[in-house]
């Protein structure tokens, strides 16, 4: 998730004040390259020391500290408890209370031990699942699993732990090989089916997605399966058997790749998110990550990799990057070696996968070459240059939808992205301010801001976002650790959308969505729809370069600090921690009844209030509480909405229900039981509204030439025809249209726009 971000120029004070302290951390930095151990504990001094210093709210080192850190750590290490023994926990315990008193002293004893004994338990491990696998299982025989890991014990010997592993492969073995045979008995009860039969299905599941291609397609796989014979029982349990020991090598080799820093960042994690739930630390690689995901670029070649075995696989092309404007790299290809520009190439078979992304990334400008596996089975030598590669995903879109001869836009922003490096880039800001602009030009009278499960990202984004629909005023409220109240304000008189407005949150709209929809809530400006409630999270984090506090150290990137340095409040003064924003329209979904929430974490920082800011509530939408009751009488009636609530209690007790048999005949039967009772809630998937989403001139004419945006738009507008929450956004736009609300924007032509 990420998490709402503040300039550093807002907090330059604090900052300052650790600048100033770090002096006294100087004359503890060695001046020649140290062990590793020597670097960790003056991480662990470093980081706890900038945390006390400029934390919102830091807790006490004690030994109330230490038991969070102990429990959250090796919780990280073995959630499942398929690693340690009882007596290995039975060794630690004896440092539960003692945590503080090593992060006081620099003394990594804890991590150390731990560490240690992980790995030999982890190379142990690689035994049991290789001698449960060895041979075929016993289907037949009683016996089953609890996976409640957080309830069950430790176990007491390596006899248990190996029982323990056994029956977790064989839960994994198991429900492949009931889904195999199920696909096995599809394969036979299609066979007796004609071609023309299985035609006649096809096209009515197409519908108006049906091509000549996609038959062609079809056809060709029918053909195929027509001539397969069906597998037996037992090729289908040694294919489960197979395939449960290559994905467990699979994970036990990443695990291998893993180095003691990375194994020491989850120990520093379980003592920085101690101080509060958002509190972290990033190593080198993942500060950069959080960058990527901050800004939506990078520089590269735009491609995602993953590792298999050995090797490094093209997974995909990032569209208008250097990669797909090159048209030589493609998807599955496995880059063998990697070399930059004339440089003799460096074979990356076995390295792991951070290391082999390092060597293909690079500055806009500078030239890679790839030595690649095609899946022909050909090698190539591909040469790209590097170029910012902006990732599409990240950004803003819109669509327009016309019902009762109006016209509406839809706006979904995933996250309130920013380049901190580049004050001139594209942010979340002007974007939606653009978007905006172009939904006028398509003279839509009423915008759905979608925001759900948008997790937050930059404080600035989120005040200039709201600033497009309201007159000059206050935005948020602002509280530091000094207790001063800082409020941000819209300063621009100008209106952007002055017509109906509609804000979508759901459990997973954290941070600056939040603020987002508290400030259009207290200002009465648009209709909240959603989950009950919001995430819930109130606070503010800075991210601290780590490096700037250390002169002349020769260990390399420290790495950043991610801390809570400040408390968010409504324009009415109440906070969203916790509480979140309760939705005007609260609607039922899935997660209705799952702990999901801010306020479901155990150190989560408390609600409260401050005095509210001066502003005036918006007094344009003549009809805002009508169309709120019209909304709440529909849902009231709506079946649909009531069996989706009916699902979410379903879901939220199925969630308690932890023990599975190991029975073939049981689990089957068990299998059965909630295909019969998902068929209740299968009209939940299939429900398609009576909308056709569209988009925009200027993107129609990008998907022209792009032929994988126009699938991304595609698939985002099928996803919106499925989607109940739109439709109902839509009704409550429509609801809000009347005689006095009309004036403010333009009726919609008649014209069909082109369909994407």
């Amino acid at each position: 998730m990420i998490k709402i971000i503040q300039f550093m120029k807002r907090n330059y004070k604090v900052l300052l004040v650790i600048t100033l302290l770090s002096v006294a951390l100087w004359s503890f930095m060695p001046k020649e390259k140290s062990s590793d151990p020597e670097k960790d504990k003056m991480l662990i001094e470093l980081l706890t020391f900038v945390i006390e210093k400029g934390h919102y709210n830091p807790t006490a080192i004690d030994d109330t500290f230490s038991k969070g850190v102990y429990k959250d750590y090796l919780n990280a290490l073995d959630p499942s408890k398929r690693f340690f023994m009882q007596s290995d926990i039975d060794e630690f315990a004896k440092y539960e209370t003692q945590i503080d008193d090593q992060i006081k002293s620099k003394d990594l004893t804890f991590f150390d031990l731990t560490y240690t004994r992980l790995m030999q338990r982890m190379e142990e491990s690689k035994t049991y699942y290789k001698l449960a696998l060895e041979k075929p299982f016993d289907y037949k025989k009683l016996e089953s699993i609890n996976t409640d890991y957080e309830k069950l014990p430790f176990c007491k010997n390596i006899q248990e732990l190996k029982e323990r592993w056994r029956l977790q492969v064989k839960l994994s073995t198991l429900s492949s090989l009931v889904e195999k045979q199920k696909l096995e008995e599809d394969l036979t009860k299609d066979k007796s089916k004609t071609l023309e039969e299985k035609l006649k299905e096809f096209r009515a599941n197409q519908g108006d997605k049906l091509t000549p291609e996609s038959e062609k397609k079809f056809i060709a796989d029918v053909e195929k399966r027509k001539n397969q014979t069906p597998k037996t029982y037992e090729q289908l349990e040694k294919e489960t058997r197979e395939s449960t020991l290559t994905s467990l090598n699979d994970n036990f080799s990443f695990i291998k790749d893993l180095e003691r820093e990375d194994w020491f960042s989850i120990y520093v994690n379980a003592i920085a998110s101690r101080f509060d739930p958002h509190t972290s630390y990033f190593a080198p690689n993942e500060k950069e990550k959080f960058d990527v995901s901050m800004s939506g670029k990078l520089e590269g070649i735009g491609a995602r990799l993953q590792k298999k075995n050995d090797f490094t696989e093209i997974t995909e092309l990032i569209s208008g990057g250097p990669a797909w404007r090159g048209k030589e790299l493609e998807a599955g290809d496995i880059v063998l070696k990697v070399a930059q520009a004339d440089a003799d190439p460096v074979d990356v078979v076995g390295m792991r996968l951070d290391d082999v992304v390092k060597k293909i990334k690079g500055p806009k400008g500078t030239e890679v070459r790839l030595t690649v596996k095609k899946t022909d089975g050909s090698i190539k030598v591909i040469t790209i240059v590097r170029d910012q590669v902006e990732i599409e995903e990240t950004y803003v879109k819109s669509s327009v939808v016309e019902k009762d001869g109006f016209k509406y836009g839809i706006i979904y922003l995933p996250k309130f992205y920013i380049d901190f490096e580049d004050q001139n880039s594209r942010d979340a800001g002007k974007d939606v301010a653009i978007e905006v602009e172009r939904l006028k030009r398509e003279g839509v009278q009423g915008i759905v801001m979608d925001v759900r499960d948008n997790g937050g990202g930059s404080l600035k984004t989120v005040v200039d976002i709201a600033g497009l629909f309201i007159d000059q005023g206050p935005i948020v409220q602002i509280k530091s650790a000094a207790g001063k109240k800082e409020v941000l304000y819209d300063r621009d008189a100008k209106v952007q959308w002055d017509g109906p407005l509609v804000v979508m949150i759901n459990e997973f709209s954290a941070s600056a969505s939040e603020i987002l929809a508290a400030a259009i809530q207290d200002y009465k400006r648009g209709i909240i729809i959603g989950s009950k409630q919001s995430y819930g999270k109130g606070t503010v984090q800075n991210v601290i370069d780590l490096n700037q506090f250390v002169r002349g150290s020769t260990y390399g990137d420290l790495g950043a600090l991610k801390t809570t340095t400040q408390k968010f409040y409504r324009i009415n003064g109440g906070s969203t921690q916790l509480e979140g924003v309760k939705s005007d329209i609260a609607i039922p979904d899935r997660y209705s009844y799952l702990k999901m929430g801010e306020r479901d974490i155990d150190n989560a920082m408390p609600w409260d209030k401050i005095d509210p800011a001066d502003y005036k509530i918006w007094d344009k939408q003549n009809n805002f509480d009508l169309a709120i009751a019209k909304s709440r009488e529909r849902m009231s009636n709506n079946a649909q909405m009531n069996l989706i609530d009916d699902n979410a209690k379903w879901l939220d007790e199925r969630n308690k229900e932890n023990v599975y048999s190991l029975n073939i005949d049981k689990f089957k039967a068990e299998q059965k039981s909630l295909d019969e009772k998902n068929k209740k809630y299968k009209p939940i998937v299939d429900y398609k509204n009576s909308f056709d989403f569209n988009s925009l001139p200027y993107e129609i004419d990008e998907m022209n030439k792009d032929s994988v945006l126009k699938e991304k738009r595609d698939r985002w507008h099928e996803s919106l025809t499925k989607d109940i929450y739109i439709e109902e956004a839509i009704h409550i736009l429509n609801d809000l249209q009347s005689a006095d609300n009309k004036g403010l924007t333009t009726k919609v032509k008649k014209d069909k726009l082109v369909k994407s």
